[in-house]
């Protein structure tokens, strides 16, 4: 495969209050092998170093490592670093296929092939049925259009309409607040444009991973100042799975980096976890995404 190569680095750092006794924690900061994405080199450090420790996939087949720590400790640091190479996303058929065509495909035909699919299009805790997300979906999806267009309207709506702003929600906002609000992030738009198409019956699933962001003009690239992306990939049989990104209105091309993807956000939080003890803690969360 010829792409484009990066390094990518992604530090983690929890500082307690109180000493930590028991620490359990799953890390998903291992960027899948894809047929356009290759995996050339990993290293996940964890500091304090763990008691226990073992990888394993999860049912979408991301890459999880399960760390146990059973020593007090007051900090804890889980930096990765990696190198991956990023090429181009497989071209589709262009035949217009409708999208209620596409909805009663994954609807209607019982298959193996499609059972992901069709699991995508139901609701979860994070991104429930939204009355709100639906209404607001039917000036992209109009009838009979083709479901490409219509998912790009979409994309672009979502662009047009929200305001990104840091800082704006948490990461329990509902979908029904960002649309109250007109502001989010990634994350947020994400999580919205699913449930547009969930609400009419299209599969859409959320991708997190990394975006290559270019500095100010004349400016030097910053290490450490780069974030985790997230955004949407939709299905449909004419075109499998294509990656929608409504934060850039975009599909997603060589400078998206694919770590993990779920139904929402919490099938691929990078790190999550379960601690006795530690009282107060203070999160520091550190990016850098550098062409290699």
């Amino acid at each position: 495969m010829s792409g484009v190569r990066y390094t990518v680095e992604h530090e983690t750092r929890y500082a307690y209050a109180a000493p930590v006794s028991q620490s359990w924690q799953l890390a998903r900061l291992a960027p899948r092998d894809l047929p356009w994405q290759k995996l050339l080199s990993h290293s996940l450090q964890i500091d304090p170093p763990p008691d226990e420790r073992h990888d394993a996939p999860d049912s979408f087949g991301n890459s999880v490592t399960h760390f146990g720590l059973h020593g007090a400790h007051r900090l804890l640091r889980v930096r990765m670093a990696c190198s991956v190479e990023v090429g181009t996303r497989p071209v589709w058929a262009s035949a217009a296929q409708p999208w209620e065509q596409v909805r009663d495909a994954v609807r209607n035909t019982p298959t193996l092939g499609a059972l992901e699919p069709a699991c995508m299009c139901e609701p979860t805790v994070l991104v429930p049925l939204s009355e709100g997300a639906r209404l607001y979906a039917r000036g992209a999806l109009a009838p009979g259009r083709d479901w490409f267009e219509a998912l790009s309207a979409l994309t672009q709506a979502i662009h047009d309409d929200f305001e990104f702003e840091a800082g704006a929600t948490t990461v329990s906002t509902s979908v029904d607040e960002v649309l109250y609000q007109r502001r989010g992030v990634c994350q947020d738009f994400a999580h919205l444009m699913i449930a547009c198409l969930r609400g009419h019956g299209l599969p859409a699933r959320y991708v997190s991973g990394y975006l290559l962001t270019d500095p100010p003009p004349g400016q030097p690239r910053l290490l450490g100042v780069d974030a985790s992306h997230a955004w949407v990939a939709a299905y449909s049989p004419a075109h499998g799975w294509v990656e929608f990104d409504p934060t850039n209105n975009q599909l997603a091309d060589e400078r998206y980096i694919t770590l993990a993807w779920g139904a929402d956000f919490a099938d691929v939080v990078p790190l999550r976890g379960v601690i006795l003890g530690g009282g107060e803690q203070q999160l520091e969360v550190s990016v850098s995404v550098t062409p290699a």
